[in-house]
């Protein structure tokens, strides 16, 4: 029987991406005299990225648990098409985008600048970068945590004190520069805990899914209180008491890894709610059209907000609060994202430009969709969801630049 989709992983997609997108628009729009305030809530924001990754090795483990060396050469060939191939499309549209106001001193130079793009990434498409990493050792990753079976509980208690201690490491600026910074966001193993714990999470869904439903109002209590503990601490840092447990808005600190996992769990949970049986045609419509069209969300964000910035869009902060101004921002980018995808997702370059096959244009409308069992983990394997995006979650960086002609030098910029 062919699987079926996982409707509430499928509705954690355009909640995410709302958070990313809301992330680089703080970046871009908050005003400077805002920086203490907006640094709080980018202290929070940053969770966009470990959620991508805890879903994109969730459902990679959930849909290939079977996988065998005699798949490998499939396996990886689809990862290069969904993953891959939409990389190297979009650092060259990128790089395109940002040509004009780069001014490189000679072709060479761009050209130079480009083949530097296509290892290290480009703004947040470093993401994809990090995801290909892992899909290299999952076959590896699988095989140990075949082997491990009945000893899950200490592997994530193994991975979460790795976690701890590499964030600590990195916070007190032990390790060496390569190791840390703007270089560490380009790794997997900074985002060992959130790997490793998706993976195992794909073998244990049936109890996951139970226990979070069942104790759902904890987890939302205990994620509120990880919250006011990683702002605690910014705040302390801010006003020069003590940076021992954290500084700035930097999301590798240890003081936010509480509230990273408690946020993954509620965005689970959000995602549950949004796909119970009595939800309205509309807005089911509204979730499966936000899932479908979630990757190219995250690959266009950055055409959008950049060119807002270079239109002034930012000046508008001084009749609108500036958390209003972002807010609005958001909406206007992720409909613009939205319509953007699904446009190209209707043309014979879906695959490279969305990572999607491509859609009929009948369906461009999304249409209320009929009330259906929502597909709980404990229906047997072969009736289980398989998610309809490319196993790659996405998500975005939090590189700083503050402009559009900025953006491109940050793309200059090995630091930026």
């Amino acid at each position: 029987m062919p699987r079926r989709r996982l409707d509430q992983v499928d509705a954690m997609r355009p909640m995410k991406q709302a958070g990313v997108i809301s992330t680089h628009v703080v970046i871009f729009f908050a005003p400077a005299a805002a920086s203490v305030s907006a640094g709080a809530v980018l202290t929070l924001l940053h969770v966009s990225r470990e959620g991508f990754f805890f879903i994109s090795a969730c459902m990679l483990t959930y849909t290939h648990r079977s996988l065998r060396r005699a798949d490998l050469r499939r396996f990886y060939r689809r990862r290069f098409i969904s993953v891959g191939l939409p990389y190297l499309c979009w650092t060259l549209i990128y790089f395109g985008y940002t040509l004009p106001e780069s001014h490189y001193a000679s072709p060479a130079v761009a050209l130079e600048h480009l083949a530097y793009l296509v290892p290290t990434g480009y703004y947040q498409l470093y993401f994809l970068l990090v995801i290909m990493q892992f899909y290299l050792v999952f076959p590896l990753v699988l095989r140990m945590l075949r082997r491990t079976s009945q000893h899950h509980v200490a592997v994530i208690a193994a991975a979460a004190l790795a976690q701890v201690t590499l964030m600590i490491l990195m916070h007190w600026q032990v390790l060496p520069p390569l190791l840390r910074g703007v270089w560490a966001q380009r790794e997997a193993t900074t985002y060992l805990l959130y790997l490793i714990g998706g993976s195992i999470v794909a073998f244990h869904l049936d109890a996951v899914h139970a226990w979070l439903c069942r104790h759902a109002r904890l987890v939302i209590a205990l994620t509120l209180l990880a919250a006011f503990g990683a702002e605690a601490v910014y705040y302390l840092a801010q006003a020069g008491v003590t940076t021992v447990l954290g500084s700035g808005d930097d999301p590798f600190q240890p003081s936010v890894i509480p509230f990273n996992v408690g946020a993954i769990a509620c965005l689970y949970l959000a995602g549950v709610a949004l796909v119970k049986p009595w939800r309205s045609g509309r807005l089911r419509a509204a979730v499966r059209s936000g899932s479908d069209n979630a990757y190219g969300i995250y690959l266009a964000q950055m055409l959008f907000i950049s060119a807002l910035v270079g239109l002034g869009w930012g000046r508008l902060d001084s009749t609108l609060p500036w958390p209003l101004l972002c807010a609005a921002t958001v909406l206007l980018v992720y409909l613009a994202c939205v319509a953007l995808t699904s446009l190209m997702a209707r043309t014979p370059l879906a695959v490279p430009l969305t990572g999607r096959p491509r859609q009929p244009w009948a369906t461009l409308i999304p249409r209320r969709t009929a009330a259906r069992p929502a597909v709980a983990p404990g229906l047997p394997p072969a009736e289980r969801a398989a998610p309809g995006l490319p196993l790659a979650e996405r998500a975005a960086s939090d590189l700083p630049p503050p402009g559009r002609a900025m953006l491109a030098g940050a793309a200059n910029d090995p630091n930026g």
